[in-house]
């Protein structure tokens, strides 16, 4: 949850338009492909495309949040729109944009709209590594990689975020599944992926960058751990990666530039280094963090008691609990009502829920409103014969600093009566945040350090005091082994 919260809702009317849009992308011809000049079959027009794009990524946007850098945005916009003009479709309107997430990834739209977040950002470690990264999403952009896998695209939306710790059951009241997310997860096959590296080659290339780069940055991502980190995915686990991928690459670079033999190919490793020096790493704990159980936003000045081992995902809509056999669902968000009465009104409308109980209420010396309702959800069981089931709500409604924070706690009536006392735990334990080590809690960041002489990158890191249990870290960021050699004057990444 961060500072400016948006109690965003991907209405399902809008969901049916798009699928039914989708239905109506009736294919009239074969079009020729703007990379390999092959007729092709499509589903979809380029204007379908475009629209598409445009559509998605305001839900990007304020499902993640953008970066705040003005160099660093300046830099991307750059070289995007010299690498745009070079590629086989310079008439797109391309949009390159800064993502605030530590997830190590980088993605684009159909139309033209690249992503890069601050994770990925921070493990490049010159600029030809970024451009070849640049190409290879242009790449999906100019070749239509969207366009041919956009009805699996469809299918991956449903239930997409709140599928990850709750019950399907349970997924309605998240509000998460969304186009631009399920944009997020396509997953090209091989040849899409392979047609990419060699047009993210081509492309970086064109624009004066050694693109042998490009497969030094695919060795810092096989030592990346591929563990849960968060609900954006690794990149490469939307870019499938052949046990050759790397070593491909690196023939291709090679190819290209004995082709072009006699041009002078750029690295620039201590301008990019400089570039990001500051950049945000990990987790922003300005945007709320958890320790020892309890969820602190410091921006925001409040706290509240997270369940203990419950999984917990913050965003910039709001933030979900939930444990891990998913027979609960718990979350906090911003309600735009003006009145706790009318939040609690346009959450009984939005949900139809059947109130069991309502009450003013005080919550730490906070104005409130207590409200319990359920839901009957009507289905079919196995056998094809129609069943019923009862959701139980438990909502709290706070009044807290000019703003209306609303916790929903829901789980099926089975299961209701184990995580009540989870719920109202939560929710009656949040309170105004004083602490002031909490308060004042920040970020770290990527600080760059110079080598006064030849060393070995650990002998560097011990000499800038960075602890013996993240050195290994610290070699994944810098691209390095431990091991290896620096000389005197050698930029080297930390963080402070």
């Amino acid at each position: 949850m961060k500072t400016r919260i948006l109690w965003t809702k991907i209405s399902r009317k809008a969901m049916m338009v798009l699928w039914g849009t989708a239905m109506t992308f009736v294919l009239v011809d074969c079009a020729s492909n703007p990379v390999t000049g092959k007729k092709e079959l499509s589903l979809m027009s380029e204007s379908q495309e475009i629209a598409m794009g445009m559509q998605a990524d305001p839900e990007i946007v304020a499902e993640f949040g953008l970066y705040e850098d003005a160099a660093l945005q300046q830099f991307i916009t750059e070289k995007g729109k010299a690498m745009a003009a070079i590629s086989h479709r310079p008439n797109l309107d391309y949009q390159f944009k800064i993502l605030d997430s530590p997830v190590v990834n980088a993605f684009a739209l159909p139309g033209g709209y690249v992503y890069f977040t601050r994770g990925i950002l921070a493990h490049f470690n010159n600029e030809a590594q970024f451009a070849g990264v640049l190409g290879h999403e242009i790449g999906h952009v100019t070749a239509r990689h969207s366009a041919r896998q956009y009805s699996r695209t469809i299918l991956a939306q449903i239930g997409l975020v709140a599928g990850i710790i709750i019950k399907p059951e349970l997924a309605q009241f998240a509000e998460a599944a969304s186009q631009g997310i399920g944009l997020l997860l396509l997953k090209y096959g091989r040849d899409a992926e392979s047609e990419s590296d060699q047009l993210g080659v081509e492309y970086s290339s064109k624009i004066d960058y050694d693109a042998r780069e490009m497969a030094g940055f695919f060795a810092t991502l096989d030592q990346l751990s591929g563990g849960a980190e968060g609900r954006l995915p690794v990149f490469m686990s939307t870019h499938p990666d052949p046990g050759d991928r790397q070593q491909r690459v690196g023939v291709l670079a090679a190819d290209w530039q004995q082709r072009e033999t006699g041009h002078t190919y750029k690295v620039g490793r201590d301008s990019y280094l400089r570039l990001i020096d500051g950049l945000v790493y990990g987790e922003d704990p300005r945007q709320g963090f958890v320790e020892n159980s309890v969820f602190y936003h410091p921006t925001m000045k409040f706290q509240f008691p997270s369940p203990a081992q419950w999984k917990l995902v913050n965003s910039p809509q709001q933030v979900q609990m939930a444990p891990a056999d998913g027979k609960a669902l718990l979350f906090l968000a911003l309600s735009p009502a003006r009145s706790l009465n009318e939040a609690a009104d346009s959450s009984i409308s939005n949900h139809k829920l059947v109130v069991t109980g309502r009450k003013n209420v005080k919550v730490n010396g906070l104005d409130a409103l207590e409200l319990e309702a359920e839901v009957v959800q009507q289905g079919q069981n196995a056998q094809g014969q129609p069943v019923s089931q009862v959701i139980k709500t438990l909502s709290y409604f706070i009044q807290y600093e000019g703003s209306i924070y609303q916790f929903m706690g829901l789980a099926l009536e089975a299961d209701y009566a184990a995580n009540r006392g989870f719920f109202m735990a939560t929710m009656t334990g949040f309170r105004r945040l004083t602490d002031p080590a909490k308060l004042s809690k920040m970020p770290e960041r990527i600080q760059v350090r110079t080598v006064n002489s030849g060393m070995t990158l650990q002998q560097a890191l011990q000499q800038f005091n960075v602890p013996a249990d993240r050195h290994q870290e610290m070699a994944v960021l810098n691209g390095m082994a431990l091991s290896s050699s620096l000389e005197a004057g050698t930029l080297v990444k930390t963080v402070k």
